[in-house]
């Protein structure tokens, strides 16, 4: 009972209820889709690339990594972002169908509004994979390549409360919390995967979440966007923390957690422990000046490069490699995945996390 939004009771959720809560738990009975390539198709075809809109680095990134990567492997790539929103990824990937392409990689707004424009590309005999978010209440997809996002909030929930008791050691401890878009379906995932670390705390009263506000839908952050998560930390700030000190704040992103740090420091009050994720430059200066607590480290290197490799496999009629065929059920059928591995980064193992980066290694010097 761990992954518990990856039911079909809970996929359903997301989507019915003002795209908000996924609920529900267990693993999905659903036997899993078949993980064999449907034949090869020629070297140079075309691969397409939806991906969202550019709301954290790494998606900048991914975009130059999908260009790089489909070139070297031979294939035709179009890779696009949909910054003005999920009509125009509809549109994009009814394009990518129309010019032909035989595998389409799906990094989804909202991975429930897709279902049109997925069967077409079924339709026309691709394959689909999704890239990082699963789509959602639909049979047209194929695969799942992402990091293990139930595990990244984990890591956040234990980095939230190591972070605070090296603080304060005796606690009680006073939080926040704060989630990701309502929209995206890793939101609900990285929220979970926290509160099974938080819950028991919050229970015993180690933890207290002052301003009462406990659910995913009451700290979901529309659209992934900085100014929410700080006019929501403003106001939490005024309602909830006259005279009280707050400890630590649960931020899912690397983008939310400087947010939420420039809300309190325009408050006057003391920066309180702050998770994130993402690994983005400021976040890990941040880090290293011992401002932001955490990040994690999800390598889009490496996420792009199996992504390419499963191209590469369908291309050659090869089977693919999937770590994990039963957990995710989208709320139509199971999705076979193949599964990262998260690792969380503080200042004390920062310089170790990123040796071989170019760009963050010298940070951490």
């Amino acid at each position: 009972m761990l992954k518990l939004n990856k039911t079909v009771k809970s996929m359903a959720v997301l989507l019915a209820v003002s795209s908000l809560a996924l609920t529900g738990c267990g693993r999905a009975d659903t036997p899993a889709a078949s993980s064999d390539a449907a034949g090869g198709f020629a070297a140079d075809s075309l691969i397409g690339v939806a991906l969202p809109q550019k709301t954290s680095e790494n998606w900048v990134l991914a975009e130059s990594l999908f260009n790089d990567g489909l070139k070297a492997a031979g294939f035709k790539g179009d890779v696009q972002f949909a910054n003005g929103g999920v009509s125009e990824q509809q549109n994009q990937i009814s394009a990518m169908v129309t010019k032909g392409a035989k595998v389409i990689i799906v990094g989804a707004i909202d991975g429930g509004q897709l279902g049109t424009q997925l069967k077409q590309a079924k339709d026309a005999g691709a394959t689909v994979i999704a890239y990082d978010r699963l789509l959602l209440n639909t049979p047209d997809v194929d695969y799942y390549v992402a990091y293990d996002n139930f595990k990244v909030g984990e890591l956040q929930g234990q980095a939230l409360l190591d972070g605070m008791k090296a603080k304060k050691p005796s606690g009680p401890y006073n939080i926040e919390l704060f989630a990701g878009s309502p929209d995206d379906a890793n939101a609900k995932v990285f929220f979970d995967g926290a509160m099974k670390v938080l819950q028991p705390k919050i229970d015993d009263g180690t933890v207290k979440i002052v301003s009462g506000q406990k659910s995913f839908e009451q700290a979901v952050t529309q659209g992934w966007k900085a100014e929410n998560a700080q006019k929501r930390m403003d106001s939490l700030l005024v309602g909830s923390y006259g005279s009280a000190e707050l400890d630590g704040v649960l931020s899912p992103n690397d983008t939310l957690a400087r947010a939420i740090i420039t809300s309190v420091t325009a408050a006057g009050k003391p920066v309180p422990t702050v998770t994130g994720q993402d690994a983005e430059v400021e976040s890990v200066k941040s880090i290293m000046a011992g401002i932001q607590y955490s990040t994690i480290n999800k390598d889009t290197t490496a996420l792009v490069t199996h992504a390419i490799q499963m191209a590469k496999d369908l291309q050659a009629g090869k089977k693919l490699e999937i770590n994990d065929p039963t957990s995710y059920n989208n709320g139509v059928k199971v999705v076979p995945a193949y599964l990262l591995v998260p690792q969380i980064v503080t200042k004390a193992n920062a310089a170790e996390q990123f040796a071989n980066d170019k760009v963050l290694g010298p940070l951490t010097k």
